[in-house]
């Protein structure tokens, strides 16, 4: 397998620019995943690294070679698109064999390579059925199957799992990364599906209107969001998001909010007076009577072991995850402390996250 470095890419569709200086790394055997709603760009940057688009400007090296120009079939890579793209009157074996016969493999050879595959993905007992006649998680690893057969030198998903139910869709995430982890394959996954992206990727990269707006593992996306559009797209519920005027100094570790003193991470910069935006995720909320900083209960949501609170705090409603056991009702008047190293401050007008001790970066170039 192999390195895919992204440098300065860029691609516009006349005055249209899907794609705006992206800059990225996938190391040997990393696997990615491109992030973001729909027409962020991701698709266009994934067609882009596998040769279906070319650039308007930038580089694309794949194993230190400049691949930006060459055609797809010169790059060895694999593609798994969103609709399996399988042929209806092939059985299974004949659809995993298809790139071998196409290349002018030796037929033992290819026997070989498709047996010892559909063993990987658990499918040999298929590999005579026609594939029309397959479920969808199935077909899934068909599609699987005949990318890997060819062992390329990196395998490009385009929302591989869109397709499936909720069921298979959480199986077959299980059954990738494993995959993953057995055959060390240099993978780049497109979804838009964050829960996807955190179970599998070991980085991701976030996109928004064809800017990434972050590049990190997951923990360093949830915990330290390089900007407010990370901070909402990344979390369910979201980051709760407290605006408040004033201005910040280099070593301040607290701010005001509705009066009241909240511990923020370490400032490293001089912040003259603005808007600012306080981040706070619903889980490092917590309910204290003893608080000065007070709010009322909106209302509740069950969710098993947990439930949502929706709080107003002088006119700001956000959201606290908490035990089920709490007993909590609408109208409630309740204190709220928040856990202070766990903190995120933004500038409301950029978006941007402010530096902090324990903030350092991961924004894109």
């Amino acid at each position: 397998m192999s390195e895919i470095r992204v440098e300065n890419l860029q691609k516009s569709f006349g005055s249209f620019n899907a794609v705006q200086n992206s800059n990225f790394v996938v190391e040997d055997g990393e696997f990615l995943a491109l992030l973001g709603p729909s027409g962020c760009g991701k698709t266009t940057t994934l067609r882009m690294i596998a040769g279906l688009e070319l650039p308007t400007s930038g580089q694309i090296l794949l194993d230190g070679n400049d691949v930006t120009m060459r055609r797809a079939r010169d790059r060895d890579i694999a593609f798994v698109f969103q609709l399996f793209a399988l042929y209806p009157h092939m059985n299974v074996r004949k659809n995993m064999a298809y790139p071998l016969v196409n290349q002018g493999m030796p037929r033992g050879e290819i026997t070989t390579r498709v047996e010892e595959t559909a063993k990987l993905l658990q499918i040999t007992h298929l590999l005579d059925r026609s594939v029309s006649g397959l479920a969808g998680g199935d077909r899934q690893r068909v599609a699987l199957g005949r990318a890997i057969v060819r062992r390329p030198k990196c395998f490009l998903m385009d929302e591989p799992l869109g397709t499936l139910d909720t069921e298979f869709r959480d199986l077959m995430v299980r059954e990738l990364r494993e995959l993953h982890n057995r055959i060390g394959a240099t993978t780049v996954y497109v979804t838009h599906d964050q829960l996807e992206a955190m179970s599998m990727a070991d980085k991701i990269a976030i996109m928004s209107n064809g800017v990434i707006e972050q590049y990190g593992t997951p923990e360093e996306v949830y915990n330290r969001p390089a900007t407010m559009f990370v901070a909402d797209f990344v979390g369910s519920p979201p980051m709760n998001f407290i605006r408040f005027e004033g201005g910040l100094k280099k070593g301040d570790t607290s701010i005001a909010i509705d009066g009241q003193p909240v511990f923020v991470p370490e400032v490293r910069e001089d912040i003259a007076p603005t808007r600012l935006v306080l981040g706070v995720r619903p889980e490092h909320i917590r309910f204290d009577d003893r608080s000065g900083l007070r709010g009322q209960v909106f209302e509740t949501a069950y969710l098993g072991t947990s439930q949502i609170v929706a709080i107003d705090i002088g006119g700001t409603m956000i959201k606290a995850r908490t035990s089920s056991a709490r007993q909590l009702s609408s109208g409630d008047n309740v204190g709220l402390n928040f856990d202070g190293p766990k903190l995120s401050l933004f500038e409301e007008a950029s978006g941007r996250a402010v530096r902090s001790v324990l903030y350092d970066g991961g924004l894109n170039g």
